[in-house]
């Protein structure tokens, strides 16, 4: 739908006034970009070092010569594509020089964004898009029975992360999963809940001393655990943000198109660990 303004002004903001009301609140509003490593690049591809094996030690004794070994380097190379939103405001509001008309296209271009990686990291979607957790090979998994009564299902997908050399930094649920765990009450007829209150951060949640995001693109009776060292955001440093007016020329109106690219990075995908009720 088109968004209107009355308030006109002496000064239009340019496309390039809208860039850092898109690109770093798209990537804030993303839950994928906060629980993975994100970097940008400059390059068409980027190449992430992998050491598939260390190099070997031993004891040896005074004086003793070293036997040398090397460690075993592989690299997955991630190609981001692109993710693009598109909205349409009256030409009144793109010559608003007023900050809050510019935060009004800025903001809706942002959560379109944020939410088209959010889908593409968690649901799995088609090409061009990225591939997801959801199409990953290889992740550990751990069937919680029944509905989530205790957070034993955290110490189990933990340990499984342990056992790989792995440490969970991040859990992601749903939001039905997510007030299923904060209906968990820490004994029978008590109202306390199991994952605590924080007077300090009253939204912040946490399983087992471990922050737990929301997405709503994660599928029900779902958790994925991950470790941010092993999950990438890749994202290339040209985003932009262009606006036409001659589109929508009849109806006096500028379309506002903000493009960027991203790519996902699994450099282990037995760290992940996909937690699900049966």
């Amino acid at each position: 739908m088109a968004t209107y303004t009355t308030t006109t002004g002496t000064n239009a903001l340019l496309p390039d006034s809208y860039g850092p009301l898109v690109v770093q609140p798209a990537l804030d509003a993303s839950i994928f970009a906060q629980v993975a490593t994100t970097v940008t690049t400059s390059s068409t591809e980027y190449r992430i070092p992998i050491v598939a094996a260390d190099p070997t030690a031993s004891w040896v004794a005074e004086g003793a010569e070293i036997t040398p070994s090397d460690p075993t380097l592989q690299e997955l190379t991630v190609t981001p594509p692109k993710v693009a939103g598109l909205t349409i405001i009256s030409r009144e509001l793109a010559d608003d020089s007023n900050p809050s008309a510019a935060q009004v296209v800025g903001d809706g271009l942002a959560r379109d964004i944020a939410r088209r990686i959010d889908q593409a990291a968690f649901v799995g979607l088609a090409a061009p898009a990225p591939a997801g957790l959801s199409t990953l090979t290889g992740v550990q998994t751990y069937v919680n029975a029944g509905a989530f009564a205790n957070l034993d299902f955290a110490a189990e997908a933990i340990s499984k992360a342990e056992m790989v050399g792995s440490t969970v930094t991040a859990f992601v649920a749903g939001p039905a999963t997510a007030l299923a765990l904060a209906k968990i009450k820490e004994t029978t007829g008590s109202n306390q809940p199991v994952l605590g209150m924080d007077a300090t951060a009253a939204t912040s949640r946490s399983i087992l001393g471990v922050p737990l995001y929301v997405s709503q693109y994660v599928a029900a009776n779902t958790l994925w655990a991950v470790d941010q060292s092993r999950v990438w955001l890749v994202v290339r440093d040209d985003p932009k943000v262009e606006a036409d007016r001659s589109v929508y020329f009849t109806s006096d109106r500028v379309a506002v198109k903000a493009t960027m690219r991203a790519g996902f990075g699994f450099v282990h995908p037995q760290s992940v660990v996909k937690v699900t009720t049966v």
